[in-house]
């Protein structure tokens, strides 16, 4: 029956990131520095609201969008850290993971024959959807601008099919940030356009060097734009399961429907977790950042002094060192390291065509695996010099 099925689904890939982590599993004394995993726990009175929801019986449907309470929370949340005003009955909704948020969003906007311009190199969870949709994914090089998508760079690839502009930082594989001046470029060649921005904000809490924004808040930018964030990486929680969009009610009330023949509501439980990590919790990321940070400034540290070339990143918990020296593909690059150290990272070919001169190290792991890690890479290097 396998000739039945959608060809747009036969197309795709389970992503290189996945790909390459199911991997290691075979070289159990391996070291992975692959997936972008808080290695925190949930906080503790987090969990604890989780477990009393279910004590208290809260494990019921709610509203498509979200508890009445969540989406109040979430709104607060979003006003007090990014200034960002949404309406509670209409333009906020919960959703299972940012996944979900930016699966439904596309496929709220997207036609056959549309374009979307995205960075490349970029998070694979976008393109998948994109083709599923019908529609083209049109990655931008961004390797001369420091990984940033520019205005200039969007202008240069717009056409008349351009329906949507992916704006995912900080940025995962790169940590790129960009500037209130790059922000405001984008949103002076976007405001007055039919276009979309869908600006994929997950890493918003974990900025280093500035504070984050939102290209929401850039004048005309509000009624346009799509704004996804969530709490997996801010509060550690991956396995909860969620995030939330928000947006202007004329997009919001029809990114609804397609969410709830999608999941119909997120799960209850983490619902309640969630109102508390949002509440009580609004800074729980902020311990979680100053040891990101201080990894992160170890992290560099030892590429620099690898030779590998690269840029800081200002958010995330990720770096993207170029391997280009050497003159392997990332996949071939990251095979061998993986056999002959036991050492996993991420092939840079995982984030599009663009970063195959690359691979991405995940940060977001304990001081002595990442300095074991580096230490693992730092031998395969020296022979590869030799």
């Amino acid at each position: 029956m396998e000739q039945w099925i959608n060809p747009r689904v036969k197309e795709i890939q389970i992503s290189g990131i996945r790909q390459f982590f199911n991997r290691v599993s075979a070289y159990p004394d391996a070291i992975s520095l692959t997936l972008g995993l808080p290695d925190f726990p949930t906080p503790e009175h987090v969990k604890e609201a989780g477990k009393t929801a279910i004590d208290e019986n809260k494990t019921t449907y709610t509203h498509n969008a979200g508890s009445i309470e969540l989406r109040n929370a979430i709104g607060r949340f979003v006003k007090e850290k990014y200034n960002l005003d949404y309406e509670t009955e209409n333009e906020i909704i919960a959703t299972s993971g940012a996944s979900e948020a930016i699966d439904i969003s596309l496929r709220t906007i997207l036609v056959e024959g549309d374009e979307v311009i995205l960075p490349g190199p970029v998070y694979p969870g976008y393109e998948p959807v994109i083709r599923l949709c019908g529609a083209k994914p049109v990655h931008v090089d961004t390797r001369e601008t420091e990984f940033k998508l520019t205005a200039s760079l969007i202008e240069k690839n717009m056409t008349d099919r351009t329906k949507c502009v992916i704006l995912p930082y900080p940025s995962n594989p790169t940590g790129m940030t960009l500037s209130h001046d790059e922000r405001k470029e984008i949103a002076h060649l976007l405001k007055d356009t039919n276009v979309f921005v869908l600006s994929d904000e997950i890493y918003s809490e974990l900025t280093y060097d500035q504070a984050h924004q939102s290209i929401a808040t850039y004048e005309g930018m509000r009624e346009k734009t799509i704004v996804i964030n969530g709490l997996s990486k801010s509060h550690s929680m991956t396995g909860w399961r969620i995030g939330f969009l928000l947006g202007d009610a004329d997009i919001t009330q029809h990114i609804l429907k397609v969410h709830q023949y999608n999941v119909t509501c997120v799960s209850s439980i983490t619902q309640s977790a969630a109102v508390e990590a949002l509440t009580n919790g609004k800074d729980d990321a902020k311990p979680m950042r100053e040891i990101y940070e201080q990894r992160l400034g170890y992290t560099y540290s030892r590429l620099q002094d690898m030779g590998l070339g690269i840029h800081k990143p200002g958010g995330a918990f990720y770096l993207f060192p170029s391997i280009k020296k050497y003159g392997m593909k990332s996949w071939d690059f990251a095979t061998q390291l993986l056999e002959e150290e036991k050492l996993a990272v991420v092939p840079g070919i995982a984030f599009s065509d663009y970063g195959d001169d690359y691979i991405r190290i995940s940060y977001a792991y304990h001081q002595d695996q990442l300095k074991e890690g580096l230490d693992r890479l730092e031998r395969f290097l020296n022979r590869l010099e030799k």
